[in-house]
């Protein structure tokens, strides 16, 4: 991670959607293949592969600033969910909401993604909690996917929280989703991963134990939300259950530290959550990294705990809060997300044959990306070849 691999005064030659050649500018310049391409000078600035956001929430109807000054006034986070608010008061507002208005929500959301450097993103439904509403979410997921530039690998998670017509029949609310509804929604091919909150107050490790065992005796991917708010075993079920990728990881020891980098399970460090819930104990990247472990960086993009999506503000969160090289976060943004979601031989660096996905930054030092926290710097964003974003007319 701390190799970039950083080719000065260099050159991309990309061919329809993929990288067809990458070396120092004079090198490419005199390819056959070059002579009669259009040339793009970024006058020295610095080219990165498109950022992969690996952890969303992408499907919500509204924000939740009554939550977030709750917070700031003292509540919970658990107070603000028994108080009304939280995660149950925007399941309660998507059921309200029709698909039409949560796509066009959502088409403003990755328009700003792809302003920020952003080509390929995770996004998880988890925000309808019945059958009918948790479909609408996966069907526009999968238009989107369709019909705007960015890549979107969905996730079904049905397991957010027990919804509140389950709320004393947590295990038959369990036994609906491994009986009925991840069976259904992996038929019919409207997801590729499967995630589960487990944590307190939510999942408990056996319940999100069958649901991730479900999910993958159907095809799906596991995913997990572990150890966020205790320390339940949830990272080592992620290891149990071959999952791709556990996220949050704050509550994590030096056993579970030691355990994950023996693992293929990606890591994946949310810093926007804990920043935004004004959280002084951040995942451990530092120990995880040193350890050997594979960490990731993601926006958590939803509207209760980190309405960010700035991948560029979550690497400087990255460096400051969790002591990460600016080369670490990067790679921790690019490539190792890319892995968490089985596409690191198409996107995540720079290497002839995978997509033409390009992020440029007006720096002339690939450092100056965090370092000037809280500005978007990105100048252009390409998405297999084709320029989705340009500061320049």
């Amino acid at each position: 991670m701390k190799d970039l691999g950083i080719i000065r005064d260099g050159a991309l030659l990309t061919r329809e959607d993929r990288i067809a050649a990458v070396g120092p500018r004079r090198r490419i310049e005199r390819l056959q293949m070059a002579r009669r391409a259009r040339k793009l000078d970024l006058g020295g600035r610095v080219v990165l592969p498109g950022f992969v956001d690996s952890h969303t929430h992408l499907i919500f109807p509204a924000s939740r600033a009554g939550d977030y000054e709750q917070r700031i006034r003292g509540a919970t986070y658990e107070e603000i969910s028994r108080s009304g608010g939280g995660i149950r008061s925007t399941v309660e507002q998507l059921r309200r909401a029709s698909p039409a208005v949560l796509k066009q929500r959502a088409l403003t959301h990755l328009r700003e993604f792809a302003i920020h450097g952003t080509t390929t993103l995770e996004a998880k439904s988890g925000y309808g909690l019945d059958w009918k509403n948790e479909m609408k979410i996966l069907n526009v997921l999968n238009e989107l996917h369709q019909e705007q530039p960015l890549d979107i690998a969905i996730t079904f998670m049905g397991a957010h929280v027990i919804p509140r017509e389950f709320q004393r029949r947590a295990d038959a609310y369990v036994e609906m989703l491994v009986r009925r509804w991840i069976p259904a929604a992996a038929m019919a091919g409207l997801a590729e991963f499967c995630d589960v909150f487990c944590d307190r107050g939510a999942f408990t490790v056996e319940q999100a134990r069958r649901i991730l065992t479900a999910a993958r005796d159907c095809g799906l991917v596991p995913r997990i939300h572990a150890e966020q708010l205790a320390r339940t075993g949830g990272a080592r079920l992620a290891i149990e259950v071959q999952a791709a990728s556990a996220d949050h990881l704050e509550k994590i020891n030096r056993r579970d530290i030691g355990a994950l980098a023996l693992s293929n399970v990606a890591c994946t460090a949310l810093p926007g959550c804990c920043f935004h819930l004004g959280l002084n104990h951040y995942a451990p990247a530092r120990e995880l990294i040193d350890a050997g472990a594979i960490v990731a960086l993601a926006t958590d993009f939803n509207p209760g705990t980190s309405p960010t999506l700035s991948m560029s503000m979550i690497l400087s969160l990255a460096c400051t809060q969790m002591r990460m090289t600016p080369a670490e976060a990067i790679a921790a943004a690019t490539i190792n997300p890319a892995y968490s979601l089985r596409q690191q031989d198409r996107i995540g660096s720079l290497e002839v044959g995978k997509y033409a996905d390009i992020a440029a930054f007006e720096v002339a030092d690939y450092r100056e990306i965090p370092y000037y926290f809280g500005v978007n710097l990105c100048s252009m964003t390409m998405k297999r070849g084709a320029i989705i974003h340009s500061k320049n007319p």
